[in-house]
């Protein structure tokens, strides 16, 4: 399988959280002429992850998610680049795990298998599903598929989403002293959370807070009643300590929702292979019964979600061959560690 007309084909396929439908209808194809065994594993209504496997046990299992972000970028490529929404975060990964999972098969290797989640760029609910799908128990590591620029990642920021909910009064605009101002409100929340000193690691550098959505409001002439604004805060703490920053923040008079919460994630990452240190955050963390997490993929996270998006052809080809190499690695270890006679292809560790 050629990755780069793989990125291409998944990248035509729009799939937003929420719309993931059509492109997992064609990756369970791709999967199913590898002569693999492909379920669907429901997360919610017309809302599927795949899990693929052999007739083997799953040792080593690629995980990759296939929503997106919104954006309508359309696909399309030159002589270096595919480009479009989701070519690097992260449909481009998961045209390296089909191409390489391709390549180990057709040499004969059968304990691997792939999963493909939906939600990921949401609220991670098709991750949080498939930790409880029982094939997870038979995986003994398992190799995420992120743009990390074909090294691998020794590990990621944690994520906390919140919804900030203010109230207030309305009241006419021309006599603003009958209300109170919600929108005001927030604004006071969002700048306290804006200004303050938030908790660093030399590993992960610092934690950030994106203010991604704000809402609020009827009318200009109207003293706005109630407002909300959406967060991201990318954590190098844990995920309850800075929910218990923020809530002293903002004050008992702000309500504070909590979408999704992961914490700081450290992977593993075996000798012989250039390492990188990423500041996202994965799918990896909701995965925690899918064996030891590794984090791999193509392209560089900068150009993710905006409307440049693009991934290096030569980075998808180089990419397949890195999987392959680290599948061989992880098996022999699997190998090394339950059947000690096995005499490992690779030393370097």
């Amino acid at each position: 399988m050629n990755p780069v007309t793989l990125a291409r084909a998944l990248v035509e396929i729009p799939s937003p959280s929420g719309d993931e439908a059509a492109v997992v209808r064609h990756v369970a194809t791709v999967l199913r002429n590898l002569d693999l065994r492909v379920e669907q594993q429901q997360v919610a209504s017309n809302r599927f992850n795949l899990v693929a496997t052999t007739t083997s046990p799953p040792r080593v299992v690629f995980a990759c998610h296939l929503d997106t972000v919104p954006g309508d970028i359309e696909a399309h490529e030159d002589d270096t680049h595919v480009y479009g929404r989701g070519t690097v975060d992260a449909k481009g990964a998961a045209a390296v795990q089909l191409a390489a999972a391709a390549k180990l098969l057709e040499a004969g290797e059968t304990r691997i298998g792939l999963l493909f989640t939906i939600d990921q760029e949401m609220n991670a609910l098709g991750a949080q599903e498939a930790n409880h799908h029982p094939v997870a128990e038979q995986c003994a590591f398992l190799i995420g598929g992120m743009p990390t620029g074909g090294k691998l990642a020794t590990g990621t920021k944690g994520s906390l989403r919140i919804r900030l909910k203010t109230k207030g009064k309305e009241a006419h605009s021309a006599h603003p002293e009958n209300g109170d101002s919600a929108i005001v409100r927030l604004l006071d929340a969002l700048t306290a959370l804006r200004t303050a000193s938030w908790p660093s690691s030399e590993q992960l550098g610092e934690t950030t807070v994106n203010v991604g959505v704000i809402s609020g409001g009827t009318r200009a002439n109207v003293v706005p009643g109630s407002a909300c604004a959406d967060l991201q805060i990318r954590l190098v703490t844990s995920a309850a300590s800075v929910e218990a920053q923020v809530r002293d923040l903002v004050g008992p008079e702000v309500q504070v929702e909590v979408l999704a919460a992961s914490d700081p994630l450290v992977l593993f990452t075996p000798g012989g292979f250039e390492t990188t240190s990423v500041r996202f955050t994965t799918d990896l963390p909701y995965l925690n019964k899918w064996g030891i997490p590794l984090l791999l993929g193509p392209g560089s996270i900068l150009v993710a979600h905006t409307d440049g998006e693009r991934v290096a052809k030569a980075s998808l080809t180089a990419c397949v061959d890195q999987y392959v190499r680290l599948t061989h690695r992880l098996l022999d270890r699997y190998d090394d560690e339950h059947n000690p006679v096995h005499t490992s292809r690779d030393s370097e560790e």
